[in-house]
């Protein structure tokens, strides 16, 4: 797979990620051996991006990706992300989610300090190569936050630094303490927002982007019809039962022009994606080898500028039904 770059201090990752954040559940129940099998499916398939979070399963999601990397370390950059506060008994600020929950939010540099020690020994290593802060935490300057994270890459602990769910403001005040190599918000197909408020301070200041989430949770991919009561995604407005009928109405063009050159309607998703910028990698999770190998061969199409052009009139900025998550 081609490589590009995440920022301008020297990260280069596959083109293709992978996000380990569905092997915990949330999408439907999967086993450990599974888990841990999927994700060395990715690196056969030339992925060399893994993220993860500590947050992901209260930790084990990083305990999973650490087994699967073990012997593989060259193989693989490892991203992870920290200020969730995912014990009971921790402290922080509260951040509603719009998903009909709050998180608790912890950037002070002490919490950050205890985060990373605990994701190094989980994943086994003795450096992580691109370290994210989950959520920017409104009670702390972010100028502090990052410079706690700036004296774990001193340390040698950490090799690159970003920033996740942030804004264009908080990407400047972050660069200005440290390099910051990649941003990670939710984009997709139906969730272009970014393009307009943070797009240009990325690119001025030399920031690579990570989409989150780049198959629309899912349903993108042209397979999501119904979800059952324990999946995650229900509390998500664009799911609700009158919403995802409606996207699914909005969205249909998109997956017809998909089978009609020949492609699934994820790949046309993450192509279209890959096309928005060669500094642009996003990282689709799946809990299914034979996705992975679907999703890597969207790394491959290529599509013209009318292409391009076309579906961008098919599903512009705003056009999923639904308020989207930290909008």
């Amino acid at each position: 797979m081609d490589r590009r770059s995440l920022g301008r201090e020297g990260l280069q990752v596959s083109a293709l990620g992978y996000g380990a954040m569905v092997l915990e559940g949330y999408y439907g129940a999967v086993d450990e051996a599974q888990a841990v099998r999927t994700v060395q499916h990715a690196l056969d398939a030339g992925v060399t991006l893994i993220d993860t979070a500590d947050a992901y399963g209260g930790g084990h999601n990083e305990g999973l990706v650490g087994q699967a990397i073990a012997g593989r370390r060259d193989e693989v950059a490892v991203a992870t992300k920290f200020g969730i506060v995912f014990d009971p008994a921790g402290t922080g600020t509260p951040l509603a989610t719009g998903w009909g929950f709050t998180l608790t939010i912890n950037g002070r540099p002490q919490y950050a300090k205890q985060a990373l020690e605990g994701s190094l020994r989980r994943l086994g290593v003795e450096v992580i190569d691109l370290w994210y802060l989950h959520y920017p935490d409104p009670a702390v300057p972010i100028e502090e936050t990052v410079g706690a994270m700036a004296g774990a890459v001193r340390a040698g602990k950490v090799r690159y630094l970003g920033l996740s769910n942030a804004s264009a403001e908080q990407v400047r005040r972050a660069h200005g303490v440290h390099p910051i190599s990649a941003i990670q918000n939710e984009y997709s197909l139906w969730r272009r927002e970014d393009e307009r408020r943070l797009f240009p301070t990325l690119r001025a200041v030399g920031v690579g982007y990570v989409p989150w989430s780049p198959l629309g949770g899912g349903f993108l991919t042209g397979t999501v019809r119904a979800l059952e009561a324990s999946d995650f995604r229900t509390r998500n407005p664009r799911f609700s039962q009158e919403n995802l009928g409606a996207n699914r109405d909005r969205f249909a063009p998109i997956e017809d022009l998909a089978r009609s050159i020949g492609i699934t309607p994820a790949q046309l998703a993450l192509a279209w994606v890959l096309h928005q910028g060669e500094d642009i990698v996003p990282i689709p999770g799946t809990r299914r080898p034979e996705r992975i190998d679907e999703n890597v061969a969207a790394a491959g199409i290529r599509l013209g500028r009318d292409l391009v052009a076309r579906i961008d009139a098919l599903a512009p900025p705003g056009w999923a039904a639904g308020r989207p998550l930290l909008d």
